[in-house]
């Protein structure tokens, strides 16, 4: 993973967020705390707006900026977590990122930093149900073919966040909601899918 990639990424992402502003939102008035994608958004455009910054950095501090970013940025309870988990990646990148086995290893422990900060664990319906299957994804797939992974990927993602429809919360303000979050998508399982694919697009337009 190259910082030009990164960047490619960032602006994917933020315009992935924005085009999808009614989908979360509307996941978030339904069983969330209602803010957020205003602290999602305003998140990626903070480091949207830094990206040309990240011209001469290794991955590593790219990925250490951006969690640093989101910590002072993003307010509620995601900020923390996406801040963590960025920082987290950042360590497990030692050489100039180009290295898949880092990444993935770099992931997960993002991922477990996320479990950690938030005491929760997949299937309690917030954006674990997303990230820890493509975790396991990645780590089973470490050597395959790019696209290929990419492609599963972006359809893991898809499945995992459908799939929190049918999860009762533990965890966040949706867990008081009980049966009543039934048929409700997490909006921050959703937040996670759409990132997730953009990064995934970004990979597959090399393909075409």
């Amino acid at each position: 993973m190259k910082t030009e990639f990164i960047q490619r990424c960032i602006k994917g992402i933020t315009q992935a967020i924005i085009e999808h502003e009614n989908d979360i939102e509307s996941l978030d008035r339904a069983i969330g705390d209602g803010d957020h994608y205003i602290n999602l958004k305003r998140g990626c455009l903070a480091i949207n707006s830094m990206a040309n910054d990240f011209n001469l950095m290794p991955p590593s501090d790219v990925f250490k900026k951006i969690g640093m970013k989101l910590l002072s940025t993003i307010g509620g309870a995601s900020g923390p977590l996406f801040a963590s988990f960025f920082l987290e990646l950042s360590k497990s990148l030692e050489n100039d990122g180009d290295d898949r086995d880092g990444f993935t290893k770099g992931f997960a422990s993002g991922v477990r930093a996320i479990m950690t900060r938030g005491k929760s664990d997949f299937g309690e319906k917030t954006m674990l149900d997303v990230l820890i299957p493509i975790s396991e994804l990645l780590n089973n797939r470490v050597d395959g073919d790019i696209f290929d992974v990419a492609t599963q990927i972006d359809r893991k993602a898809n499945e995992a966040m459908l799939a929190t429809k049918d999860l009762l919360p533990t965890k966040g303000r949706s867990a008081g909601l009980g049966d009543r979050a039934l048929g409700h998508i997490d909006p921050g399982a959703k937040s996670c899918q759409v990132m997730i694919s953009a990064v995934c697009q970004e990979i597959l337009k090399a393909k075409k």
